[in-house]
Order: C-alpha cells, then structure tokens, then sequence
C-alpha cells in the first residue's frame, strides 16, 4: 500500500475549485474524463478477507472469487474460510452487504456533485507521482467520508484513499476509518488493497483487511460451474 508520509515534496500549494482555471481544477477535469471512460472487462477476482475484534480474541479469514456481472452486480463465490463464525457473520457478512448495496451509486461517486476537493499538493509516494487533494462531503450520507485522494500524476486515476465516514452505516458503529490503495491496470484504476478500523459499541474495535489478486486457473474456472453464487444476504445469520 502506498505509504502515508510521502518520500519527496515538489510542491506544496493550495488550491480550491473555485476558479475552473486553476491548476486543481484541470486536474479534476482529467480525472473526471479518465474514470468516466468505460472500464475494460475482467474476469473474476480473488479477494482475501481477513478480519479481527481484539477484545474478544476472535478472528477469520474468507477467501472468495468476486465478479461484476455487465450491469454492475457483484457476486462472490466463497473458497474457504478459517475462524471464527461471529466474525464471519458480524463483520465480514457486513462489509460484503455494504459494498454491494452501495455499487454504482451516483450518490455515493466521487465527483464535484458530492464532494468539495482542495488540491495540497504533489508528492512523490514509492516512487511515483502523485496529486494529493482534500475532500470533503457536500452532503452527509452513508458511505461518503472525509480525508484524502491521492491521484496519479499521469493519468489523474485514483491511487489512494484514507478517510472517514462521515455517517456511520450502522447505529452500533461509532466511527469508521479506512484506507484504500488501487492498481492502474488497462487505463482503469482497479481495488488493490482495503484496511479499516471500525469502532463499535459492543465490542470495542474491529480490524477489517481486504487484499485483492488474480485467481488461479482453476480458481477462474471453477466460476462457471453448476452451483450458487455466493452474495452477502447469505452469509447474514
């Protein structure tokens, strides 16, 4: 994952959106025209899961295949799992229902619609380029945040996100903070890994990692069997 303090500084300016002139406007307009453009067709992925609820000592770990159907649905076909069922059903079966509910929801984009953005800077991170900008919610609703977007110097996609929730999704959730590190792969900026710290009221905080990776070939294949795929309602107790 990219790393949180920047290895080098070649500027260090701030720059709203309020002048269409500016250079952080130019910047949004690229990444705008970059990730309106349609996204190749991939095949399934694999998704290692891995979650944790320190104060009770519990932990597990799911390894799925997770595909997008043409119009946007996302299924899962789970491979195996380790642990605890309370984290299975009370955490992971969660963040699966989350992110599948919350799956091309123009409200949930993010765009000037839906977010105020103020260009920080340009930094190098790991080598790499990057625009970095402040953003904000113009609205508070479930699944927009507050925080950072890094993005790439060349292609104005999305490399790097860190944040806050600014509405918690669920009433026994005080506060949600993530982190999320995308790939650029065919001109589209794909999930490459997840983590997040979830402070709940039951049981103090739960620690939630996802790592993304290309499955196997049988793994692929085993996608068009006969059999149910696996979506997050039916991992819910």
């Amino acid at each position: 994952m990219l790393s949180l303090a920047a290895l080098g500084l070649w500027a260090d300016t701030e720059d709203s959106l309020d002048d269409p002139n500016s250079q952080g406007s130019q910047i949004i307009n690229r990444y705008l025209q970059a990730s309106q453009a349609e996204p190749p067709k991939t095949g399934p992925v694999e998704v290692d899961i891995d979650a944790a609820i320190p104060k009770l000592n519990v932990h597990g770990r799911l390894q799925a295949l997770r595909r997008i159907s043409d119009v946007g649905k996302i299924t899962y076909r789970v491979l195996g799992f380790q642990g605890d069922n309370s984290v299975k059903s009370q955490v992971i079966a969660r963040y699966l229902q989350a992110e599948q509910e919350s799956q091309d929801k123009q409200g949930l984009s993010l765009t000037p619609a839906n977010y105020k953005f103020k260009l920080k800077g340009a930094r190098v991170a790991n080598g790499q380029d990057v625009y970095v900008f402040q953003v904000a919610p113009r609205a508070k609703r479930v699944g927009l945040f507050k925080g950072e977007v890094w993005l790439d110097a060349k292609t104005c996609l999305p490399v790097f996100e860190k944040g806050r929730f600014v509405k918690n999704p669920s009433i026994f959730f005080r506060k949600v903070d993530f982190e999320r590190a995308f790939a650029i792969q065919n001109g589209s900026a794909v999930p490459a890994r997840m983590r997040s710290t979830i402070d709940t009221r039951f049981a103090g905080k739960v620690n939630l990692s996802v790592a993304y990776s290309s499955p196997t070939a049988n793994q692929a294949e085993s996608v068009g069997e006969v059999g149910p795929s696996v979506v997050p309602a039916s991992f819910m107790p």
